[in-house]
Formats: C-alpha cells, sequence, structure tokens
C-alpha cells in the first residue's frame, strides 16, 4: 500500500547502492519526452538552427548528468585499473541505475573503440509511428543525443576522454559508439 504522495516507483533500492530513493520510472520517462521537445521547438524558433544546435544542447545536459552520476556512485569504490573496466562499469552498473538492465553486448575492437548494444532500449520501448521502420528511427534520433552525453560524461569523469555517437534503425534497439579521444 502507498502513503499520500508515494507510489510504487518510488522505493529503496536493492542494489549495491541500497538505502537510496529512486524517481519515479514513468516520472523520468515523461521528463525525457518533455526535455527533448522542448529543446527541439526552442532550438528551431530562437535561430532557425538544424539537429547540430539540438544535439549540441541535448548533449550537454546529458554530459553533466553524466558526470554527476558517476560523482555519486563510484565515491566509495577504488580507482579503475583500465579503460576497458570502466566501459565495463558503464555497461553494468551505471545502465543498471539509469536503465534497470545491463547492456546487451559490448564489442572492442581493443583500439580505442567499443560498441554497446542495448535491443531493449527503455526510452524506445513505446515509441511508434504511423510508418514504422525507418520513420521511426529518425523520429527518436533526438531522444539517443543525451544518452550519449550521459555516457561521455560519465567516461570524461572517470578519466577517458571520449566521442560517443549511438545510431538505432530498429526501434527498439540502439547501438552507442565509444572511440577514445587520443
Amino acid at each position: 500500500m502507498s502513503t499520500f504522495g508515494v507510489n510504487e516507483d518510488t522505493t529503496v533500492a536493492t542494489t549495491p547502492y541500497a538505502q537510496q530513493r529512486l524517481v519515479s520510472e514513468a516520472c523520468m520517462d515523461l521528463l525525457l519526452i518533455e526535455m527533448v521537445d522542448t529543446i527541439c521547438r526552442t532550438t528551431v524558433v530562437e535561430s532557425g538552427a538544424d539537429s547540430e544546435a539540438m544535439f549540441y544542447k541535448l548533449d550537454s545536459l546529458g554530459y553533466a548528468v553524466g558526470q554527476r552520476m558517476v560523482e555519486r556512485f563510484t565515491k566509495d569504490r577504488p580507482r579503475f585499473a583500465d579503460t576497458l573496466d570502466v566501459v565495463k562499469f558503464i555497461c553494468k552498473d551505471l545502465w543498471s541505475i539509469m536503465f534497470k538492465k545491463q547492456i546487451d553486448n559490448l564489442k572492442t575492437n581493443h583500439r580505442g573503440v567499443y560498441v554497446l548494444q542495448d535491443n531493449s532500449f527503455r526510452w524506445f520501448v513505446r515509441m511508434s509511428t504511423d510508418i514504422g521502420g525507418a520513420d521511426s528511427a529518425k523520429k527518436a534520433t533526438p531522444y539517443i543525443w543525451f544518452p550519449c552525453g550521459i555516457v561521455r560524461g560519465a567516461l570524461a569523469n572517470l578519466g577517458v576522454p571520449s566521442v560517443v555517437v549511438a545510431e538505432t534503425s530498429n526501434l527498439p534497439q540502439c547501438t552507442f559508439q565509444i572511440k577514445l579521444a587520443k
């Protein structure tokens, strides 16, 4: 039974980061939708800019969120031994905190490129359009810029400067590519 003002989503976590409050999943979904919609609307109205300006704004917001999340969730952990350990932390721990599941697939070429594949990206699960397919993927593109920034900010805070790009061709699948900065 829930108390006034508290729903079932706002419970105490049973993860390694126990005894902390979680945010309602529905609220996070709606916040993301509104944030992307507002930035897309205001960017076009303000300056007539193309998608590059929207990407920059959403990526920058995600970058700040990623830095803060890593700061909070790694304060009691020992330092990571190498870059692969940092990427594994992103795939397992950070992804579990953000999306309640680990990344589905991690690949690397051992030359500074990592590919993270999420076959059921949480923010895309309920998305669709009348046409579907490529149209859905195109309309979903702004919604992956924020998580790209989160991953990039998290990596930067852990001492791994990088470039993060994402793509989706078939919702709800999403692939993030991390290229380490030289």
